[in-house]
């Protein structure tokens, strides 16, 4: 099948093939002709199998198919991300595919001066693109509309979720219109996501490339049994030893991901972090600097990496493994997308074992286990208690959302939970960021 195949009009195929794409992808083939279509979709794809270019083409041709009423632009199709990265990465998908049209689009996140994103508002938009917090700042300041939006996209909803936006998704909900068309995509399917697409979608169409939580089969996953304190020496040996050129390393925090960075420099190997505490600014001149190889490694938390679209990475290593085994399914999709190889190195010390068992738990099968020649672990030491300062945070002091960077995208507000366990996923992220 290709993508003239699907009833893409002629300057959406015309901008498809500007990028080298000929065939989609299965979660596109699937998804496109229902969106063109008008229904609502509840997609569960992993991350990189393309789904951003599976709502975002047939987007532009339904908003290119009818024109708003009046002269000004108005926002008519809305697309909420969890995080600024991923907000930024799908605006400009958006502009890439929507080229050849006459349609107007802008990101909104927080991070960044508010003021240009008012200009940019005032003076018309048919697309908008936005994480949460920022979205309900622009409404309360009453420079954004939402009365008129035809289509809405929760993209990433999950992960929405786990960074505890559920209830500034429903007061975005609120504020638009009944009769639209909902599409909902989610790597998993939680009771919860299950519970939001009840709500929020009309008699959807159920679309899986993938079975539930199973990590992308392109990725080639395995594990390194290491001493904690060795870490860093066998991630520098297989970085040169190997001579992997471009890595994605993931911590379990801020702290760690920056001393880790430095180490690598120590080491001849240039690196750098990217966390939440990072401004914006930094966070994109990092991301930057890797893509286009001036950065051999950049060392990540959870929320930072998440939504990352680099093309071809070739290798994602977990220096820690992550707390929530959903997160490890998330990190290693950042290799291994739209077709290409990709492999997923975890290096696991005794006081990881039970995190490894709850991954294995989830993907259903044993990742196989590689011994690094000279790095054995030591039988003699024995597993201690994981101190991260995860999970630890007072439930009964929630931080001021409004003033926080907490609502603006990258990390999650501090909402009450509605069960234990999205309360510690919540608390997770949010001091993982």
């Amino acid at each position: 099948m290709l993508f003239n195949d699907l009833g893409l009009m002629t300057e959406l195929c015309q901008a498809v093939s500007e990028q080298g794409y000929t065939q989609p992808t299965p979660i596109q083939a699937k998804a496109i002709p229902v969106v063109l279509q008008g229904g609502d979709i509840l997609a569960g794809a992993q991350t990189g199998t393309g789904k951003t270019a599976g709502f975002t083409l047939p987007l532009l041709q339904r908003l290119s198919a009818t024109k708003a009423a009046g002269k000004k632009r108005v926002v008519r199709a809305l697309v909420i991300t969890p995080t600024r990265e991923l907000a930024a990465q799908v605006a400009e998908s958006i502009e890439l595919y929507g080229k050849h049209l006459p349609l107007r689009s802008t990101v909104i996140f927080g991070g960044v001066n508010i003021k240009p994103q008012i200009q940019a508002l005032r003076q018309g938009v048919d697309i908008l693109v936005a994480t949460p917090g920022r979205l309900l700042d622009h409404v309360s300041q009453r420079t954004l509309d939402l009365s008129k939006v035809e289509i809405l996209v929760l993209d990433e909803a999950d992960r929405m979720l786990d960074m505890g936006f559920l209830p500034d998704i429903r007061k975005i909900l609120a504020l638009l219109p009944k009769q639209r068309q909902s599409l909902l995509f989610s790597a998993t399917f939680s009771n919860e996501i299950k519970q939001l697409a009840d709500k929020l979608l009309n008699k959807p169409v159920l679309i899986e490339v993938a079975r539930r939580n199973t990590a992308a089969e392109s990725v080639k996953q395995v594990v390194h049994h290491v001493d904690k304190k060795r870490k860093r020496e066998l991630l520098s040996f297989l970085i040169g030893s190997r001579n992997w050129q471009q890595v994605l390393v993931f911590t379990r925090t801020k702290h760690g991901a920056n001393r880790l960075s430095q180490q690598l420099e120590r080491d001849g190997i240039r690196s750098t972090a990217i966390h939440g505490n990072k401004s914006q600014a930094a966070r994109t001149k990092a991301l930057a600097d890797f893509k286009r190889g001036a950065v051999r490694v950049l060392v990540a938390t959870d929320i930072a990496a998440r939504g990352l679209d680099i093309d071809q990475l070739p290798h994602v290593v977990n220096f820690e493994l992550p707390n929530i085994a959903e997160d490890y399914i998330h990190r290693i999709g950042r290799t291994g997308r739209a077709g290409n190889d990709g492999a997923a190195v975890s290096l696991v010390c005794i006081d990881e074992k039970k995190l490894l068992r709850d991954i294995e738990r989830l993907l259903n099968r044993r990742i196989s286990v590689e011994t690094v020649t000279g790095y054995e672990p030591n039988p003699a030491i024995t597993a201690e208690p994981i101190k991260n300062g995860r999970g630890q945070r007072s439930f009964s002091k929630p931080r001021n959302n409004r003033n926080g960077g907490n609502r603006n995208g990258g990390q999650g507000s501090n909402h009450s939970a509605q069960t234990k366990n999205s309360q510690r996923r919540r608390v997770n992220s949010r001091t993982d960021s």
